[in-house]
């Protein structure tokens, strides 16, 4: 190594970055469909020529540590030897992409100075590509029912479009317009991060851009490494449970990890959860990496830009042919089991750091999606949203109230007005779930609830795995509400479930109710005026404040009666439920 100055790799560390969040802009201003431009389910990334990651735009951040695993995956099959300027890839093959075959891998090399020096990689979600059902499959029982599997084909060719390949994308959807342009805005982000990358090496040499990469991820370790000797070490285990794999819906999935801390590494142990399942519950083993990669990044350093670098004290097992390392022709379309996995981290990880972690979040994505038939145009409609929940509260603070789940940080949901707009449906209800968050001495954050009703016939999907068990308290809090949905609320079939796939006629309303987040600490110790405040909020009720708060508040002023409040708290904290 030459004497490379820190302030040239800093400039090209920012050079990548900026490039990286180029490409986010380009694919949230071309793309066809609100999950992408409104939504953000995508991630991308720059990767140097061994395929390691140098920056990052995440949208779904589990997507963009899976695509570090989906593009060797597809490097390795393809060869690099075998790739020229202008060329571009697709797999969908989900033991390689790391997701579903709708989760999309796009990767790009990219040449400079005459010399493979990189790679984009891309993955976004396509709405449609020869699934078995339209909109999202609960069901599945083998990854031929999935969708069409690409293997790293070559889209473009030396900058040429291979246009029988696109015509194969074309015949194998039900949304060939929004697909197809969806796949053009990914290629033009794809090209975006290439030239970006190309002018960066021509400005300063191929010898200094090497140098600068080793020196970035050099730093990126360092510094991952110094937070984790800060951590206590020790080993640590902990379980959760996803409602079921969509078959058989009486058997909850059992996700076991064991958590080991050393000065050196940070070792997930996924040995011991559920068997592989014979619905589409199974994660392809990139995708568990990445959703432990998001846990291990976020109590380690959560105020850097990733790179590959910060992963490398971490070491992830998961036995094949188990829920968490799916094998062919194992069924992955739903892969719910992802969003839970980092929370059974934090979970483990509590036990021995207690004031670093929170409680447990709302512990899903909440997502409905509604597909159908315009009658006046005959033309398909396919729109959706994930939703916002409630964070789980920590030693020092309150849960957010309606925020993304963690393992979709750069994510959001779905406008009113653009939901509204799209689809043959309106939105009825849209608030905050009274009571949802967990209490506590500080409150987890509480949940929201939307209600669609729709306007004409059609099918309603919704992606809930988290109903059966609650999001768990901690140092004594309680454990918050679980999120639901109900179906014809308020008729003689209304249905209160998780995870659907039914036919609704016009006027049917379906209620989507996201979880709320766990408290922390006793709730008889938090200052009563805070719980004045939350009921003043219309955030806790005042049974709840009563009976969960011990707290008496005055109905005709709304102010807290303190010698009420006092007598009642003692007589709570002796066993006595009071009056």
């Amino acid at each position: 190594m030459s004497g490379l100055d820190p302030i040239t790799t800093e400039v090209i560390q920012n050079f990548l970055l900026s490039a990286a969040r180029e490409m986010e802009r380009n694919i949230m201003r071309t793309s066809y469909s609100t999950d992408i431009y409104e939504l953000r389910d995508f991630g991308l990334g720059i990767y140097d020529k061994h395929c390691r990651m140098l920056s990052e735009a995440p949208g779904l951040a589990v997507f963009t540590r899976g695509n570090d695993y989906g593009l060797k995956k597809t490097v390795e099959f393809v060869g690099a030897d075998n790739m020229e300027p202008g060329d571009l890839l697709l797999t969908s093959y989900p033991y390689w992409s790391s997701a579903h075959p709708l989760d999309v891998l796009a990767i790009a090399p990219i040449f400079a100075c005459g010399e493979l020096v990189g790679y984009t990689a891309i993955k976004q979600h396509w709405l449609d590509l020869g699934q078995k059902d339209a909109g999202y499959i609960l069901d599945s029982v083998d990854v031929f029912q999935e969708g069409l599997l690409m293997p790293g084909l070559k889209l473009y060719k030396a900058g040429v479009l291979d246009q029988e390949i696109e015509n194969l994308l074309r015949f194998n959807t039900r949304l060939p317009e929004r697909i197809i342009g969806d796949l053009n805005a990914q290629v033009s982000a794809s090209r975006t991060g290439e030239r970006r990358v190309t002018a960066l090496v021509e400005r300063f040499g191929l010898e200094t851009f090497n140098e600068a990469v080793e020196a970035i991820l050099d730093h990126g370790e360092r510094i991952t490494r110094a937070r984790l000797a800060d951590l206590p070490n020790g080993t640590w285990v902990a379980e959760d449970w996803a409602d079921d794999d969509g078959i058989n819906h009486d058997t909850m999935l059992k996700l076991h990890v064991k958590v080991t801390v050393t000065d050196d590494e940070f070792i997930v142990d996924w040995s011991g959860s559920h068997p592989a399942t014979q619905g589409p519950m199974n994660l392809p083993i990139g995708l568990t990496e990445g959703v432990s990669a998001l846990a291990f990044k976020g109590v380690t350093t959560p105020d850097t830009p990733a790179n590959s670098g910060n992963y490398r004290p971490l070491r992830v097992i998961a036995p094949p042919g188990e829920m968490m390392h799916a094998v062919p022709p194992a069924p992955t379309f739903t892969v719910w089991a992802a969003l839970l996995a980092p929370e059974v981290i934090l979970k483990a990880l509590s036990q021995g750091m207690p004031e670093r972690i929170p409680a447990c979040s709302g512990g899903d994505v909440f997502s409905v999606v509604g597909v159908g038939v315009l009658p006046d145009s005959g033309d398909m409609w396919l729109e959706g949203s994930n939703e916002a929940v409630g964070f789980g509260a920590f030693a020092g603070s309150d849960g957010e109230d309606a925020i993304m789940h963690l393992s979709e940080p750069g994510c959001r949901n779905n406008p009113v007005e653009v939901v509204e707009s799209k689809a043959p449906w309106i939105i009825e209800t849209y608030q905050m779930r009274q009571d949802s968050g967990g209490p506590g001495k500080y409150r987890g954050g509480v949940g929201v609830r939307r209600s669609y009703r729709f306007l004409q016939p059609a099918t309603t999907l919704t992606l809930v795995k988290k109903t059966k068990s609650a999001p768990w308290g901690m140092a004594g809090g309680h454990d918050a509400d679980a999120g639901h949905v109900v179906v014809w609320p308020g008729t003689e079939k209304e249905e209160r479930t998780g995870a659907i796939h039914y036919p609704v006629d016009a006027e049917d309303v379906l209620q989507n109710n996201s979880g709320g987040g766990g408290g922390w600490g006793n709730p008889l110790e938090r200052d009563p005026q805070r719980v004045l405040e939350d009921v003043i909020n219309e955030l806790v009720s005042l049974d709840s404040a009563r009976q969960d708060y011990g707290v008496v508040i005055e109905t005709a002023t709304l102010t807290v009666d303190e010698a009420a409040t006092a007598a009642r708290r003692n007589s709570q904290a002796a066993g006595s439920p009071g009056t």
